[in-house]
């Protein structure tokens, strides 16, 4: 069979889905007031039970380049075991849904719904569970994050994530010398990234309050158009150095155009005050 590991995160929602709403189905089925919700639930938990199968296949075929993520391998294992779990749970109980079709067995189809109801409960647990474990994988060891298509470029914007996530949590910590070295390494890294100069210069600004260093930074990088969201953050980076260093009139020449254009803008009128 071929590698279906790419398509692994497009599988597991239809699991969750699917089998999510089929086992609710089953149990609103039991009051007998929505008869529609009777072959609903066994057709949504049959294609839950069947994706379910394909997610344990696509999550093997994807697990490798997550496994060797430093510090992964627990959270990989725990991920594959509950997803085997759930998948051979909802595979017996979309078993039992399809044997009660079978007309020999029609007498004991309410009991077998109640039966496979029951099973539902277990089976829901196993779904919160199996996607808490996902959840952990992708989110606390960014597992599949950059690296599930195998493009450099994705792997590189999983590089500047981090870089930036670590910076910015340097900041928020008070940790003015982290901070400042981990938005400098991100825009050393990232020479071709004009946000990532523009958060460069900021850290000198914020973080160093090197105000001259970061007009210097600023003048290097080509100032994004008046229409790029880009634009109105590297102005007022340029404002806050102008400010620091004294230079109110260079930093009123940028602020009163763009002040203009957004009256009611705070952050402009704050910055208005301190140059009057």
């Amino acid at each position: 069979m071929p590698n279906i590991g790419f398509f692994h995160p497009q599988i597991v929602h239809f699991v969750i889905v699917g089998a999510g709403l089929g086992i609710f189905f089953r149990w609103v089925s039991l009051t007998g007031k929505f008869k529609w919700t009777n072959p609903a639930a066994t057709a949504l938990i049959v294609i839950g039970a069947a994706a379910a199968y394909f997610a344990v296949r696509s999550g093997t075929d994807a697990h490798g380049v997550t496994e060797r993520i430093p510090g992964a391998v627990r959270a990989v294992q725990e991920h594959e075991e509950e997803g085997i779990d759930l998948r051979n749970l909802l595979l017996v109980i979309g078993a039992l849904e399809l044997a009660f079709l079978v007309p020999a067995l029609a007498k004991w189809r309410k009991f077998g719904m109640m039966a496979t109801a029951a099973l539902g409960v277990w089976g829901a647990f196993e779904i919160y569970e199996t996607g808490q474990a996902g959840g952990e994988l992708v989110y606390s060891y960014a597992g599949g994050i950059g690296t599930r298509s195998g493009d450099t470029t994705d792997v590189n914007n999983l590089l500047k994530a981090g870089l930036y996530h670590r910076a910015a949590l340097s900041r928020a910590q008070k940790n003015d010398a982290g901070a400042a070295a981990g938005y400098a390494e991100l825009a050393a890294k990232f020479p071709e990234d004009q946000t990532a100069q523009i958060m460069g210069a900021e850290s000198l600004i914020i973080d160093k309050k090197d105000f001259a260093g970061a007009l210097t930074a600023l003048a290097k990088i080509p100032m994004p158009a008046d229409t790029a969201r880009t634009y109105r953050r590297y102005q007022l980076a340029k404002v806050d150095a102008y400010i620091g260093a004294g230079k109110k009139d260079s930093a009123r020449m940028i602020l009163e155009p763009m002040a203009a254009k957004a009256p009611t803008n705070k952050a402009l009128q704050d910055r208005l005050e301190k140059v009057k």
